[in-house]
This record gives C-alpha cells, sequence and structure tokens, in this order.
C-alpha cells in the first residue's frame, strides 16, 4: 500500500527556507524561476508537529550530545554509577561503531562528549543502551576491549521496533552501514505552480533612547522575500513502514500523526517577521496499490489567475485533472482517494476523490491501513 498526498497552498509574502545568501530559496522548472522549500526544512516542521499527535517515547531525538543523553539515563538507572555515566555512554556507543569525542564551547567550563555528526536515536534505542551499559558495569566488563559478543548485543537494541519519525525518514551512519534505516516516506521539495519575482523589504530601526534632536535611523538593512502558491508531495510506503514498527496499530497511528503533521505544519523561517502561517487549500490523498506518483507536471506551465479563479483554485483544479489522466492512462486508479478543499467543491476532484474535512480523510486513511493489515499481529 502507498499514500500519495498532495497539497497547494498559498503563502503571503515571506521567507520560510533560505539559501546561502539569506533569500528564498528557488527553482527553475518548465523553463520558470519557481519559489522552492526543501523537503529537509518541511520535514522538520512535521517533525517538530509529531508530539501532538504520538507519545515521546516513540519519538526520536537527532543530536550529536548522544552520549550526554546517555549518561544521563544511566544514572536514571543506577544513581551510584554518576561517577562512570559518561565513559559507560562512550563504551556503548563506541561498540556500535559511533565514535564519541570531548569538545569545549566558549561559555562551558568543561568539555561534552559529542558525535561527529548528528545521529537519529530512538528514545527506546537509547534505553535499551543505558540498560546495557548498566549490566556491563554490574559485570566489572573491561571497556577499552570489548567482546564481540558485547559488541552484538549494543547493535541488538538497534534491531527491534524503531521510533516512528526513524521508520518514516530514515537514518544514514556512514561510519556503521549495519545501522542504517531505510526511509518509508519520501517528500519532495515544494515548488510554487506560479511564476515567482524575488523581491527586498527595506526597512529602518530607531533607537527609542536616542536623544530628541537624533531623527535618523539607527539601523537600515533589507531582507529578502517572495509570495506564491506551493505545490507539496510526499509519500508514505505503509508495508515498510509497518515492517520496521512491526505493529499494526502502531503503523496506522504513524500514518495519522504523518498526514495531520504534514498538512498543519510550516517551516519557521522570518516567521515573526511575515506571520506566514498558512494552511492548504487543498489537500488530496490517495491509496494505491501499485506505484506513488507525483503529479507535479500539473505545473509545468505556471499557474496565472484569471476570469476561471484564483491561482490556488485553479492550481486545485489542474491537480485533479492531472492525477485522473495519469491513473487513466496508466490503468492505475486509486483503491480510495479523499480530498479537503477551503473553496468548496471541485469538479476535477469530484471526479477521484470523496470530498471530506481533514478529520474525515484522516479517519479514512487510518480506517484503510488497519483494515488492510488487520487490527493485530
Amino acid at each position: 500500500m502507498f499514500i500519495d498526498i498532495y497539497a497547494i497552498q498559498s503563502v503571503p509574502p515571506s521567507n520560510i527556507n533560505r539559501d546561502d545568501t539569506g533569500a528564498p530559496k528557488t527553482a527553475l522548472y518548465g523553463g520558470m524561476r519557481r519559489a522552492r522549500v526543501s523537503s529537509q526544512a518541511w520535514k522538520r516542521a512535521a517533525r517538530e508537529e509529531f508530539p501532538k499527535y504520538l507519545p515521546e517515547e516513540s519519538l526520536g531525538i537527532r543530536t550529536k550530545f548522544a552520549a550526554e543523553l546517555l549518561a544521563q539515563k544511566i544514572v536514571e538507572l543506577d544513581a551510584g554509577l554518576e561517577e562512570r555515566a559518561a565513559e559507560l555512554a562512550s563504551a556503548v556507543l563506541g561498540a556500535l561503531g559511533i565514535k564519541v569525542e570531548t569538545s569545549k564551547r566558549a561559555g562551558d567550563d568543561e568539555g561534552k562528549n559529542e558525535t561527529k555528526y548528528l545521529i537519529f536515536f530512538g528514545r527506546g534505542e537509547l534505553d535499551a543502551l543505558a540498560h546495557i551499559a548498566a549490566s556491563w558495569a554490574e559485570e566489572g566488563k573491561n571497556l577499552k576491549k570489548l567482546d564481540r559478543a558485547a559488541k552484538e548485543e549494543a547493535k541488538s537494541a538497534f534491531k527491534g521496533a524503531k521510533a516512528v519519525d526513524i521508520a518514516l525518514f530514515g537514518r544514514m551512519l556512514a561510519d556503521v552501514p549495519e545501522l542504517n534505516t531505510d526511509a518509508s516516506c519520501q517528500v519532495a521539495h515544494a515548488i510554487s505552480v506560479d511564476r515567482v519575482t524575488q523581491e527586498f523589504d527595506y526597512f529602518t530601526a530607531i533607537d527609542d533612547c536616542a536623544s530628541g534632536d537624533n531623527a535618523g535611523a539607527s539601523m537600515i538593512d533589507t531582507v529578502d522575500y517572495n509570495s506564491s502558491t506551493l505545490y507539496r508531495y510526499a509519500n508514505i510506503n505503509v508495508d515498510a513502514l509497518r515492517e520496521q514498527l512491526a505493529d499494526v496499530h502502531a503503523t496506522a497511528c504513524g500514518v495519522k500523526a504523518f498526514l495531520e503533521a504534514f498538512v498543519r505544519s510550516m517551516p519557521t523561517g522570518k516567521q515573526n517577521s511575515f506571520a506566514n502561517r498558512t494552511l492548504p487549500n487543498c489537500v488530496l490523498v490517495s491509496l494505491r496499490e501499485e506505484q506513488p506518483f507525483n503529479a507535479v507536471s500539473a505545473y509545468e506551465s505556471p499557474v496565472s489567475a484569471g476570469k476561471d479563479g484564483s491561482i490556488s483554485h485553479i492550481a486545485a483544479k489542474r491537480l485533479g485533472e492531472c492525477v485522473a489522466q495519469y491513473e487513466k492512462e496508466y490503468d492505475m486508479k486509486a483503491q480510495k482517494a479523499w480530498y479537503v478543499s477551503v473553496d468548496g467543491p471541485i469538479e476535477s476532484l469530484d471526479s477521484i476523490a470523496e470530498k471530506v474535512t481533514l478529520a474525515g480523510l484522516v479517519e479514512g486513511v487510518n480506517s484503510e491501513v488497519e483494515a488492510a493489515f488487520g487490527t493485530g499481529e
């Protein structure tokens, strides 16, 4: 089972995802300049929403300070190990093939143990590693000469059910490829359906404590921005997600959480300056058996507002027409499909999907997933 998620979202003047110069990211598509929001930015925004829909213990932490977190968990298990906690944490991570180094930053009295790159750990994995470290301390194991059995014991902590966000977005450890996790979800870079022009906001700031005869600005600067109607797309391989989570209910909850989080999330770049927090004008979700597909070709020719309606309304109509045409030509009609539209019914979407609210869409998908795999093992 594959789930395709399509969204059309109008975004006012904003700079939600910046490039190395501070300007909003863009891309050329169909020969025209488009606004772009990277998949990484929107996945991060979606992950930030997950705690609203899933218990914390089912989620992961991406960090360079896993050794610090692990040491804290070891102390929680056995307060008597406080003096050895850092050593034990480094030893367990070393058994996985993950090197821990001590670094010192400005303002730190003591150095902190950290890995050389960000690593995605499930909270359950950290708990399992803490128990292993505590058992090694009790056994009096030589931490500097760990045998193969000890290393396999540590790696076994990663062979059970994964954190939901790790199962969805994957994990890559270049130094320890056997601990990699393939993502069961793909997220496209969002691009605008319309052509964009980068603009610049010139602004000044006044010093509140300046003398009365000082009428000049204390600061002058510019900020880049654009406005656009974005086409967003993601898909989920539900079979792969179930295989990694090893539980039907957890899989259904993971799908449900991702749908809610993907639809409602918004990257936070310059958000206080632009208050650009919008919701999608239209969302289409389709369940498929053969393969997922991205309908971005609907916007190879950019959309312009006209007598047929706003850019977002025309984009939603084009989405329905494009998906319907692909389903017909490739004989891959969706098993089930739903759509949400704040502009009311859209004929092209009515031909391929049922109009519902977001709550109805999420519950519909959830029911189909549980029915497909059964409600238990």
